[in-house]
């Protein structure tokens, strides 16, 4: 059985990339003229995505030669403008079928993406990427901000004249086997844009006197989005920040040690600050302690490790690491009180 010969024309000797290698080549797309930010997509980049959609995924031949295509967006006003520079023309400059054509309705509509709707309330700019930077002597960073794109819907039609019927099915063909899944993609800028078919229709002119010509009207609906590169947003980030913290407080109350011209007594006053009325102290000697003086206490209750030892008493003995607890009562609990002990050494 004989190969086919179409499958040895479109065999490609390069598979082309899939998974992570696929979006390393996406990524190189966006980034290949050196910036960090995604590029404007404006009107006229839809119109040339459009474009080339149609002339790159829907081209057709007829009798071994490609059908032309006009590669511009047609209007009523520039219909007879460019006519006469096209190459498909007659002696009276008329065009020749077939050809096709692309028009765009001057109404554009918020669009109906679901991605890209509401998500960002009142367009403001939402974090895009951190970008290193250095100055020279410091390494810092730079946040890029960008708005959220706006979705726009744009209906074209496409139409392709001829005067045979087998042209007309040639090209109803690509279309359908094209838009098989409801919609097709256009690459713009490094991102893919979809594209529904909505309907066709006939627009083919019925003249007995002159020679009959089809045309097939075809019309989409481009699910588009603008970015203005003039909203994007570009702020340094801190880059080095020294916080400094400044407190003022009371010194730490530390027991007396033992004077080298007194080893065996020493004294140790416990101070009770205002709303403080109990007091736990590691001991780190065994002394007996002897009350000296004591300012705005009424009545306190001793505890060693816990244990009661006794209200009001004036003389204490303790052993070393032994845990000394006072718990006093004021005369005015909105005032500082103290406790004065000699302790002697035993």
């Amino acid at each position: 059985m004989a190969f086919p010969k179409k499958v040895i024309k479109d065999l490609e000797l390069v598979p082309k990339k899939t998974l992570y290698s696929r979006r390393e080549q996406l990524l190189e797309y966006i980034n290949k003229d050196g910036t960090y930010l995604p590029k404007s997509v404006l009107h006229a980049d839809l119109d040339r995505g459009m474009l080339d959609f149609v002339k790159d995924e829907l081209g057709i031949s007829s009798e071994g030669k490609k059908v032309p295509f006009v590669d511009i967006i047609l209007s009523t006003q520039n219909w007879s403008q460019f006519v006469e520079t096209w190459k498909f023309v007659d002696y009276d400059f008329n065009p020749v079928p077939p050809f096709i054509t692309v028009v765009r309705n001057p109404d554009v509509k918020y669009g109906s993406n679901p991605s890209l709707q509401y998500t960002i309330p009142n367009r403001k700019p939402f974090y895009y990427a951190s970008v290193p930077t250095w100055n020279g002597n410091q390494q810092g960073m730079d946040i890029y901000q960008i708005p959220q794109p706006v979705p726009v819907d744009i209906t074209y039609n496409v139409r392709i004249i001829c005067n045979r019927m087998r042209e007309l099915n040639q090209f109803n063909k690509v279309i359908l086997q094209k838009f098989s899944s409801r919609q097709a993609y256009t690459f713009i800028k490094g991102q893919y844009v979809p594209i529904i078919m909505n309907n066709l229709s006939d627009e083919s002119v019925m003249d007995l006197d002159k020679r009959k010509y089809y045309v097939q009207n075809y019309d989409f609906t481009m699910l588009g989005y603008l970015i203005d590169e003039e909203e994007f947003k570009v702020k340094p980030a801190i880059s080095r920040v020294l916080t400094m913290m400044e407190v003022q407080g009371s010194p730490l109350k530390r027991n007396k040690r033992i004077s080298d011209e007194n080893k065996d007594t020493f004294t140790q006053n416990f101070i009770f600050p205002s709303g403080t009325t109990l007091i736990d102290e590691v001991q780190n000697y065994t002394v007996d302690m002897s009350l000296d003086s004591f300012n705005n206490v009424s009545t306190w209750d001793v505890y060693i490790n816990s244990q009661y030892y006794g209200t009001d008493v004036s003389k204490i003995l303790i052993n070393t690491n032994d845990v000394l607890r006072l718990d006093i009562t004021k005369d005015d609990n909105t005032q500082e009180s103290n406790m004065l002990f000699n302790n002697k050494l035993v």
